[in-house]
């Protein structure tokens, strides 16, 4: 039998894409480049597919650099890519964008109704540095934060899932079968999430269910099944609040 939304005890949550709006804030980060080479031809779209792509595969091959230097060195290849002029000093300028990127409008008043129902977790693809200059944006305490720079690796890696998983269940008792793992990325998130087992809660900021804008998230060739989607972070807590109260 399918459990309710409300019979897990801990949300584990993926947060750039998620909780964090990281498709506008690298949108935002590349303007820079875009308009010292006069590159109006690269749309917002263009830009986030290739971001993807390159990040995704550079996670891959330099799985123990921190986050803002592979920033930098993604920025670099991006403006390879298009044949344009970038310097170092651009490439570590868009490497240390992470604390300007943006929380969905959503995002604080959910966390904190859930807050008061689950035990929160964060599971990162960035530095620890990086996710606490975004902390200040997201308005509840986690009890717990695993970023790469603390795994060695960046997620679909097995290895980030399989460090959530001993962590919780060693400082917390938690289970794996108590937990939902909560994410818009299907690529970072729920894949792994799948093979491990876990219940799914996926948050399809992109419109994905109804489309095909993958964003600055690695396309997948085969979706995964999750147990429960929402648009927005505040229309999973309108779900968890209407469960409450009956």
């Amino acid at each position: 039998m399918a459990k309710s939304i409300t019979d897990y005890s801990t949300l584990t949550f993926d947060c750039y894409g998620t909780l964090i709006d990281w498709e506008s804030g690298i949108w935002d980060a590349y303007q820079m480049l875009i308009a010292i080479n006069g590159r109006d031809d690269i749309t917002r779209q263009i830009a986030l597919e290739a971001h993807a792509e390159l990040e995704s595969a550079q996670q891959a091959a330099t799985p123990g650099m921190i986050y803002p230097q592979l920033l930098a060195l993604v920025h670099k290849q991006f403006a390879e890519r298009f044949f344009m002029k970038s310097d170092d000093a651009l490439d570590r300028g868009f490497g240390a964008a992470i604390p300007h990127w943006p929380a969905f409008p959503d995002t604080a008043d959910a966390l904190r109704i859930l807050k008061k129902h689950f035990k929160l977790v964060i599971l990162s693809n960035v530095n620890r540095g990086g996710f606490a200059a975004s902390a200040r944006w997201l308005g509840v305490e986690f009890d717990a934060i695993y970023t790469a720079e603390d795994i060695g690796s960046y997620k679909p890696a097995p290895r980030n899932f399989e460090f959530m998983l001993k962590q919780l269940e060693t400082d917390f008792a938690v289970e794996p079968g108590e937990i939902l793992h909560t994410a818009q990325s299907l690529f970072h998130d729920h894949v792994p999430a799948t093979q491990f087992g876990l219940a799914k809660a996926w948050i399809d900021r992109q419109g994905l269910k109804n489309s095909d804008n993958w964003g600055a998230t690695a396309k997948v060739t085969e979706r995964p099944e999750v147990d429960f989607v929402f648009s927005t972070m505040g229309e999973m807590a309108k779900a968890v609040m209407a469960k409450k109260l009956h």
